[in-house]
């Protein structure tokens, strides 16, 4: 019995019929009915029924049916295994994620990435969380971290929280402060300057829809920018900006100032499209994410504000599927 005999047979007994069957393979039809007869020959046993034209499968073609689907599965599950093996030493990895996690999270855990499986290059898909979903959807992406909740109902998508982190006011260094030292209220960014991301960004939707729940419409200094821009707009003194404390934690140019109870505050999930697991290489990236959040969290380097959100798929230092 050979491998590509049970394929034959598979096929045949999919279509009920040689010729279908035949040219579905892009074989000869004298050939398929030869490596069929072989087939049965080896088995001691007739697989169709050939009458009149009709194919159907005997008591024996239907022993043999399962037993086929089976073993044509466990060949390709073993070539896909390999395959990805073989990709860890080359290949790519198509990651999607909002600029504020490019500036904040992510060169650490690319670096962490780079040093295990150097051959493999590790492409980035900076845009907004609306953005992204339709691509992570799709299988654009190999994944993507997103903000939740907007997307965590998406059927097309598997998404995981694993973040949460506090938003706060941002303000030049070299500017007055925005209050005396204590935390500020959504209420007192009435009528100040803004520095805005454009439209299409989360955190421009949470800053505006907080300014609006406390009854105003936000002033709009700059807006447009992305990341890099608004820290650099921000730090000429331009105007405050509602940003993640990831973001800027360690900066010197920047002030930062908490916002007054109940705050503001986004979870940061990592999703791909359902259906299907990820590429090999993108599982190894999901488990160095992990691995670099878990130890940040225990050696206390996460910056104040942020928390953890250990997944029921974390455990013993690995992510279980």
């Amino acid at each position: 019995m050979q491998l590509q005999q049970l394929v034959y047979f598979l096929t045949v007994a999919q279509t009920r019929h040689f010729t279908q069957a035949a040219q579905q393979l892009e074989i000869a039809q004298p050939s398929l009915s030869q490596q069929i007869r072989a087939l049965e020959k080896s088995l001691g046993a007739e697989l169709f029924d050939r009458v009149r034209g009709n194919i159907t499968l005997t008591p024996a073609g239907e022993a043999l049916l399962p037993i086929a689907e089976r073993i044509t599965a466990d060949v390709e599950t073993a070539r896909q295994e390999v395959r990805e093996l073989v990709d860890l030493r080359s290949g790519q990895v198509r990651l999607g994620a909002p600029p504020s996690l490019l500036t904040g999270l992510l060169p650490a855990v690319a670096r962490l990435f780079r040093q295990r499986y150097p051959g493999i290059r590790l492409v980035i898909d900076e845009s907004g969380s609306r953005d992204l979903v339709a691509k992570a959807a799709t299988g654009v992406l190999d994944l993507a971290l997103l903000v939740l909740p907007l997307h965590a109902d998406d059927p097309a998508l598997v998404t995981t929280p694993l973040l949460r982190e506090d938003l706060v006011v941002v303000s030049s260094i070299g500017e007055r402060a925005p209050t005396d030292g204590r935390p500020i209220a959504i209420a007192e960014l009435r009528g100040r300057p803004m520095v805005m991301f454009r439209p299409g960004y989360d955190l421009r939707e949470a800053t505006v829809s907080a300014c609006r729940k406390a009854g105003f419409a936000p002033t709009l200094a700059v807006e447009g920018g992305e990341m890099d821009a608004v820290l650099s707009m921000v730090e000429a003194g331009l105007g405050l900006a509602v940003l993640p404390s990831t973001v800027v934690a360690g900066r010197t140019r920047h002030r930062v100032t908490p916002i007054a109870s109940p705050g503001l505050s986004r979870t940061i999930g990592l999703a791909h499209r359902s259906g299907a697991q990820p590429p090999r290489a993108a599982r190894e990236l999901r488990q160095a994410l992990m691995e670099y959040l878990t130890a940040a969290s225990r050696d206390g380097r996460l910056p104040l504000g942020t928390e953890l959100i250990t997944p029921p798929a974390w455990r013993n230092g690995t992510w279980h599927d």
